[in-house]
């Protein structure tokens, strides 16, 4: 997941020819505190940028000729927000252009942040209906219906399938802009997914016809279907649907009643109505701005925390009209959170932003591979079931292994109980438990330096672009095809990776970007591929002798603040750049929250939430509390709504 809202960084093709223009341009009038844009930055903009980005030449798929009113330019608030950030940390103009005074960098932060940003209204964005994502689509079948749709699979320990009917038929949804796959409103229903959606809807009701007890008959068909319908369709169903239904069922028993059953309800799982979030919220014309109804909310709340469609209770509640109210809705978040259907929060929203399905395990081996996987995952339904606070996810003083990872904890691991091994299994992944660190503290301790997720980066340069993107929110630009390799070292020279890279490296455009990636990858160097840590200092032998080559963890933050090890690093994560971790965090999960990426209306929710974090040292449970009460979550703008094709 590459994408920040409001991302620092364009990627370095773009900056290096755009933004070193902008950042020398907008800095040009003491007055633009005061100006607006059409007549101060829009001349700017047309006489230095438009020419390479503009008309047919849009260099980093930017056209500036497009951006003609204050209006256009709320529409692209990244834009903005870099500019803001590469001014500031002198990130641009480039060396060898002229450079902005301290004064003039001072103004048009101050227009940015008082006349720009101080303006943003919270506003709700357009929920238009989107399709149920895959997981999405499968646990509510799963629920709907009672029981999981799996193919029948002889696992052995040592393999991983994949058990679900759902995720074997239906294609793979892409993340959507937000980075989610839950951002589905762009994704078009194709053919093959209709296709598949009517083979699981056959499969469905026939597994749901044979563990029915008792005969079926019209009293009893009657009575599933207004359970049924409500239900699959999220909020309650007007009598004149349910008569247009049992009308098709009167006079029918046996063989023929069962078939005009299965009928019935399988129009109902093919209907958008199902299949789309959001068809059936009603909106008044009038407004162009409404709260969303109190089943739209139940359902925004349920796939957000559980991923799934609301429950009976919750279902009720909204029937009942009782759900905004403040002690009501507290209540329910809280009842939800603790559910074991939250751990969804860490499967999907939590795997998809730190990319934790791309553990692998050196050796291949499924086991290890289990182990490793699942520890992130405990751990963050930890942090998130347990209303811990939200920096613990960098550092905190629990973990959770089993007998694989153990080996990663030295003297801790004497916590975990011993696992009797069912007779004749020889390997197994035996469940998690949750450990102190008392020994370990220093080299563990959060998610950046659990084992699985230091081998699925392996090298320091993997691990800092790791860093900076999902921890730090930085929104680093892919690197050119062409580098060249990194050099081996030349005869009778025994240089370390890092002194080869530093020459690697001397390239001032490479460098842009190194300066923030390589001191947070190289304090990881004392960590090998595996992810585990190096307790003895690589030798080589030279002429008989052996020679130390020490392993250098030490950087320096783009902010000057000096570090030794991955130890002090994590200090400085924790203190310096609290904020943006803080601020990363709200924004990833209130984009998974909404289903969508962030606009500039969002912006004063996710102010007042860092602010609120901050200051109280918040929680998990008060950021989804916080999201869960916003502007953007419990409003909608109104649009004729439109389904993708």
């Amino acid at each position: 997941m590459q994408h920040r809202c409001f991302g620092r960084y364009w990627g370095l093709k773009f900056k290096s020819s755009f933004l070193c223009l902008i950042a020398v341009g907008l800095c040009f009038s003491p007055m633009l505190a005061q100006a607006d844009f059409e007549h101060e930055v829009l001349p700017f903009l047309e006489k230095h940028c438009v020419k390479c980005h503009g008309g047919e030449k849009t260099k980093g798929d930017v056209d500036l000729s497009k951006i003609k009113t204050m209006a256009d330019a709320d529409s692209h608030p990244d834009l903005w927000e870099t500019v803001s950030f590469v001014l500031e940390d002198r990130e641009m103009p480039p060396e060898d252009e002229a450079q902005p005074t301290e004064e003039e960098v001072a103004v048009f932060s101050k227009w940015y942040k008082n006349d720009y940003l101080g303006k943003i209204e919270s506003k709700p964005g357009i929920f238009q209906p989107r399709r149920l994502s895959g997981p999405e689509y499968r646990n509510t079948m799963r629920s709907l219906f009672g029981f999981d749709l799996e193919v029948n699979v002889v696992e052995a320990e040592q393999t991983i399938t994949e058990k679900s009917l759902v995720m074997k038929l239906l294609p793979t949804d892409p993340p959507g802009a937000s980075g989610f796959v839950n951002d589905t409103r762009a994704a078009r229903l194709s053919t093959t997914i209709w296709d598949q959606y009517s083979y699981l809807a056959d499969f469905a009701l026939e597994q749901f016809s044979s563990e029915r007890t008792g005969p079926l008959n019209s009293e009893t068909a009657e009575k599933l279907v207004r359970d049924f319908v409500p239900r699959a369709f999220r909020r309650p169903v007007s009598e004149d649907r349910f008569s247009g239904i049992l009308k098709k069922l009167e006079g029918k028993s046996g063989d023929a009643l069962e078939v005009a059953l299965k009928a019935e309800l399988k129009t109902v799982l093919m209907s958008p109505a199902f299949l789309y979030r959001g068809f059936l919220m009603p909106t008044d014309p009038k407004r162009k701005r409404q709260p969303v109804d109190d089943f739209e909310l139940a359902e925004r709340l349920s796939y957000f925390i559980w991923e799934d469609m609301p429950d009976r209770e919750l279902f009720e509640i909204a029937g009942s009209g009782e759900l905004k109210q403040p002690e009501v809705m507290a209540a329910q978040i809280d009842r939800m959170i603790a559910s074991p259907k939250s751990r969804t929060l860490a499967e999907s929203f939590g795997s998809q932003w730190l990319l934790l399905d791309q553990i692998k395990d050196q050796r291949n081996d499924p086991v290890n591979l289990k182990a490793l996987k699942n520890q992130p995952l405990d751990f963050l339904h930890y942090l998130f079931a347990e209303n811990r606070p939200v920096m613990e996810l960098v550092d905190s003083k629990v973990t959770f292994a089993n007998d694989i990872t153990a080996k990663y904890y030295g003297n801790d691991r004497k916590q975990l109980k011993r696992v009797n091994k069912p007779k004749g299994v020889e390997r197994m992944a035996t469940p998690n438990q949750k450990i102190d660190l008392i020994t370990s503290v220093g080299e563990r301790g959060g998610i950046i330096t659990m084992p699985g997720v230091l081998a699925m980066n392996e090298g320091p340069i993997q691990r800092g672009t790791w860093m900076l993107r999902q921890l730090l929110g930085e929104h680093l630009g892919e690197p050119p095809p062409d580098i060249p390799p990194i050099q081996s070292s030349s005869k009778g020279k025994n240089l370390s990776f890092r002194e080869r890279f530093e020459q690697h490296r001397s390239d001032k455009s490479c460098a842009l970007c190194h300066d923030k990636i390589d001191p947070l990858g190289f304090a990881l160097e004392g960590y090998n591929k595996a992810g585990d840590v190096i307790r003895k200092e690589p030798t080589k032998k030279k002429g008989g002798i052996e020679k130390v080559s020490k392993v250098d963890t030490s950087g320096q933050m783009p902010n000057g603040k000096a570090f030794a090890n991955f130890t002090e690093l994590k200090s400085i994560l924790m203190t310096d750049e609290r904020e943006k971790i803080t601020r990363n965090a709200i924004e990833q999960t209130m984009a998974y929250a909404l289903c969508r990426k962030l606009e500039r209306g969002d912006r004063p929710t996710v102010d007042a939430l860092t602010t609120k974090i901050l200051d109280e040292n918040g929680t998990w449970r008060d950021l989804i509390h916080g999201i869960a009460n916003s502007v953007p979550f419990r409003e909608t703008l109104n649009v004729k709504k439109t389904l993708a094709k």
